[in-house]
């Protein structure tokens, strides 16, 4: 049988056999007990990774990004994010859901990247207490609806001065801050520093199976830990998982590189293609959008499966490709060619 190359996401990846073997050898405790030895060093190796007081270790990235909107929040607050966020298009509307929070949107643009002066008039007085009360701004970080595009730090600092003058919060999605880091050969710390919260995954180009991490403040890792128990993610002996997560953290995130290598040659390759329009210069990391121009996406992803060919949707209209550790260069190469003769 033909191999399937599935570019649909970089969560599709499988555990290698040194990650295997890792988790086989954990260590075990109950976490609930805060007594699983595993998930203790992986939440103590990221904290120190990010620059922060602590961490925690939780199911999946909404939960992670949803925990700490909660703990930085109270019910009837207003969070200023990107209107392509994935906190307001892919979180099932928990912020609403779950702790009573609005979000003002922000259009940033292709880079899905808003500047602190769009951000100020959005800003609520603390006088009009018959509004909403802003509290956090939301940054992501690389932005995964507008290709994994990265966030610059000087524009974060910005940001991050206008938040303190008006008393507010920030919360950093960094799902994929791994890749902004490789990408821009800035330390992960060097982002996080300018965020009261941080979610990071390390079930996506990482190639950890399930999970990620949280950090901020021993406070408010406290209350996280409250929060995670409440929804339901408080778990038991995880450090078969924990230690999944930490050979991700000590292993996987170097060789990032190649997968940005990766999407700058099916970028390239693509963009030769007659009747595929892409924007080159928005391939900063791993993910690649384009459209095809004289066939519907739908049908266009009907005949990639049929080529044994998996590919994923951005906006209306827009194939996303996402690569990672468990495809080669010869295997994009492929994925270039079969989308070149479908488009013949």
């Amino acid at each position: 049988m033909k191999k399937i190359i599935d570019l649909r996401s970089d969560t599709v990846t499988k555990p290698s056999d040194a990650m295997r073997k890792a988790m086989f050898e954990a260590e075990v405790g109950d976490d609930v007990y805060k007594e699983d030895p595993t998930v203790n060093r992986l939440e103590k190796y990221t904290a120190e990774l990010l620059g922060k007081e602590a961490a925690l270790f939780v199911p999946s990235g909404v939960m992670g990004n949803q925990i700490c909107l909660n703990v930085l929040t109270q019910p009837g607050d207003e969070v200023i994010c990107e209107k392509d966020a994935h906190i307001f298009q892919y979180e099932s509307g928990t912020p609403a859901a779950l702790s009573g929070l609005q979000l003002s949107l922000v259009d940033g643009g292709p880079l899905g990247i808003f500047t602190a002066e769009q951000v100020k008039p959005l800003i609520r007085p603390l006088s009009a207490y018959y509004m909403a009360r802003t509290r956090v701004i939301e940054i992501e970080n690389t932005h995964n609806r507008a290709g994994g595009t990265i966030n610059s730090i000087e524009n974060i600092k910005s940001i991050a001065a206008l938040a303190k003058k008006n008393n507010l919060l920030m919360h950093l999605d960094g799902a994929r801050i791994w890749n902004a880091s490789v990408a821009k050969g800035i330390p992960p710390s060097q982002y996080a520093k300018y965020f009261d919260s941080i979610s990071c995954c390390l079930s996506k180009g990482l190639g950890a199976p399930v999970g990620s991490i949280i950090a901020g403040s021993k406070d408010f890792i406290t209350e996280a830990f409250r929060i995670r128990k409440r929804w339901g993610g408080g778990m038991r002996q995880i450090g078969i998982l924990g230690a999944a997560g930490l050979f991700a953290l000590q292993n996987n995130i170097p060789r990032l590189k190649e997968d940005h290598e990766k999407a700058k040659i099916l970028a390239d390759r693509l963009s030769k293609i007659p009747g595929i329009t892409i924007n080159k210069e928005l391939v900063q990391t791993n993910i690649v959008m384009f459209s095809p121009v004289k066939i519907s996406a739908e049908k266009f992803l009907a005949k990639c499966v049929k080529n044994n060919l998996l590919l994923g949707t951005g906006k209306v209209g827009v194939i996303r490709a996402v690569t990672h550790l468990d495809v080669s260069f010869e295997e994009i190469e492929q994925a270039a060619k079969i989308m070149e003769q479908i488009m013949e």
